[in-house]
C-alpha cells in the first residue's frame, strides 16, 4: 500500500516540485501549476493527464484509475485509488502528470530519466 510519506517522497522527487495546501487537500505543483492533489481522507490521488494518457491509464484497471466524473474529468483530471495501485504504476502516472504541466525543459529532464 502506498503511504502518504511514499507519495510525498515520489511527488517531490521531480525537478522543482513543491507541496502546497489546496482547499482540504495537499497539492503537488511545478512552477505553480498543479499536477496532483492528494485527498488523505479518501486515500485518493487526482492527477492531470492528457485525454490520451487518461484513456491509456484507465485501461489498466477502471476501478483503480478513472476520470473524475464531471467536467474536470473531461479536462484530463484522473483519480488514482492509492489502496489499489502499485508503486510502479503510480510512479509512471505521476511522472506523466508532472510532464503534462511542467515546462518543456523540466519535462524533458524527467522523460530522459525514464
Amino acid at each position: 500500500m502506498i503511504t502518504t510519506k511514499d507519495l510525498r517522497q515520489l511527488a517531490l522527487s521531480f525537478p522543482e516540485a513543491t507541496e502546497e495546501p489546496h482547499f482540504e487537500k495537499t497539492s503537488f505543483r511545478v512552477k505553480k501549476k498543479i499536477f496532483a492533489t492528494h485527498d488523505t481522507n479518501n486515500n485518493r490521488l487526482t492527477i492531470k493527464l492528457s485525454e490520451a494518457d487518461q484513456d491509456l491509464f484507465s485501461l489498466i484497471d477502471k476501478s483503480m484509475i478513472y476520470p473524475v466524473a464531471n467536467k474536470w474529468g473531461k479536462q484530463g483530471w484522473t483519480i488514482v485509488e492509492l489502496s489499489k495501485v502499485s508503486e510502479e504504476v503510480l510512479k509512471d502516472a505521476l511522472a506523466t502528470a508532472y510532464c503534462e504541466v511542467a515546462p518543456k525543459k523540466l519535462a524533458d529532464m524527467v522523460r530522459n530519466e525514464e
